[in-house]
């Protein structure tokens, strides 16, 4: 959905390959043309940066990307590519201030939540719709782990409002497949397309494919060749299009709750930790340790049982973030929150960076630190991304003045 930051800016095109280290992100940052961005990022094959697996798994950080960028291309405070990198911080926003009720209905959409069906079926999962858009993007999807916003965009709004699938279902599918799934953005994201966090549901015609895609994504002929009046009338009624009658055209990736085997991931050893300062690094906060750490602080990695039971990754997903942790540390467990809590009581102390997809559990394991952000706190909850930039660039002038950029004092 809005991955505004997972785009290909100076990257090849056929580059799908996510390496899991952070020279990596810091060479995609070094490629990033904001301009170029700013012309071209409706397209799939546009300036994108394809920085979202990076900045999901904390391999670098918003005000790190800003930075960078802006060191080699100055820009104005309300340059398009600072106001997508803000849409992670306000989804996050939000996400802070409604809790688990983003994972419901925000609002009634065109239809009532009763109004669609639950089960994900088989022919958009395979690929076998006979929409050359949805099928392309959903090939994509298998194949890389990846998704340009714009195509995330197109295939949720067929799934919503075409085939009539509730959003949490196609949203909870999209999740387990993207190597850069993060929750607020994508459930967001899919209420944003379903009508039911906006005022509107986002709709999409073949007209809208043939500008911003390649040929094989053109969509001439198929249920999505018709006017916006004519799916606004769609999107309002209960009728749904047929599912595709060819074969499937890709297998669905597997899902795994389990880090595999060879990531060398094995249970707690109290004895690794007895007397030392610990820093964990979780799936979504793999960079090094800051720098104020204690002297001979020993760095493990970890993946809770509690986070993947629910949300399994499919194994492209577990590769990156388990190789990122294995360039951090030797030491890597996984294992329950409570078995965790165990080894560790022989440490001296346990520190760690927050994420709201570890909490509650790592905040019981360790002394957390917030992760650094680019833009400032909102006391109050804005309903809306541009009510939302309004205060937190309200009185500013130019990017040095944005909290995660600004010098210290």
């Amino acid at each position: 959905m809005r991955h505004p930051e997972s785009a290909r800016h100076g990257v090849e095109a056929a580059d799908h390959a996510f390496v899991p280290t952070r020279s990596a992100a810091l060479a995609r940052i070094a490629a990033v043309r904001p301009d170029a961005y700013a012309a071209t990022r409706n397209a799939i094959d546009g300036a994108v940066t394809r920085l979202s697996p990076y900045i999901t798994h904390g391999l670098v950080t918003l005000p790190e990307v800003l930075a960078e960028v802006a060191s080699r291309h100055p820009m104005p405070l309300h340059h398009r590519f600072v106001q997508e990198l803000g849409w992670r911080e306000f989804f996050r926003h939000v996400w802070a201030r409604r809790g688990d009720a983003i994972l419901q209905s925000l609002h009634q959409g065109p239809l009532p939540d009763e109004a669609y069906a639950r089960d994900m079926p088989d022919d958009i999962r395979c690929a076998a719709t006979g929409v050359p858009v949805v099928d392309e993007a959903v090939r994509e999807l298998a194949a890389t782990g990846w998704l340009h916003n714009h195509a995330r965009l197109w295939l949720a709004s067929y799934v919503v409002h075409l085939r009539k699938l509730h959003w949490r279902t196609g949203a909870d599918w999209m999740l387990a497949q993207l190597i850069d799934g993060d929750l607020a953005s994508n459930h967001l994201s899919w209420q944003w397309v379903a009508g039911t966090g906006s005022h509107k549901p986002y709709l999409f015609n073949a007209g809208n494919v043939a500008r911003h895609a390649p040929a094989p994504w053109h969509s001439r002929g198929s249920v999505v060749d018709t006017s916006y009046e004519a799916l606004e009338a769609l999107a309002a009624t209960d009728r749904r299009v047929a599912p595709g009658r060819g074969g499937p055209s890709v297998d669905a990736p597997a899902l795994h709750a389990l880090p595999p085997r060879e990531a060398g991931f094995s249970q707690p050893w109290p004895d690794a930790v007895t007397g030392r300062d610990v820093w964990l690094v979780h799936p979504w906060s793999l960079r090094p340790p800051p720098a104020d750490r204690p002297a001979g602080t020993v760095v493990i990695g970890l993946a809770l049982h509690e986070w993947h039971g629910n949300r399994p990754w499919t194994a492209r997903r577990w590769q990156f973030a388990a190789g990122a942790m294995a360039t951090l540390t030797r030491e890597r467990w996984h294992a329950s929150r409570d078995e965790v809590a165990t080894a560790l009581r022989q440490a001296r102390s346990v520190q760690a960076e927050s994420d709201p997809h570890a909490e509650p559990a790592l905040s019981t394991l360790a002394r957390t630190r917030p992760a650094p952000r680019l833009f400032g706190e909102v006391d109050r909850p804005c309903p809306s991304f541009s009510s939302w930039w309004t205060q937190v660039t309200r009185g500013m002038a130019s990017l040095r003045q944005l909290p995660g950029l600004a010098p210290p004092a």
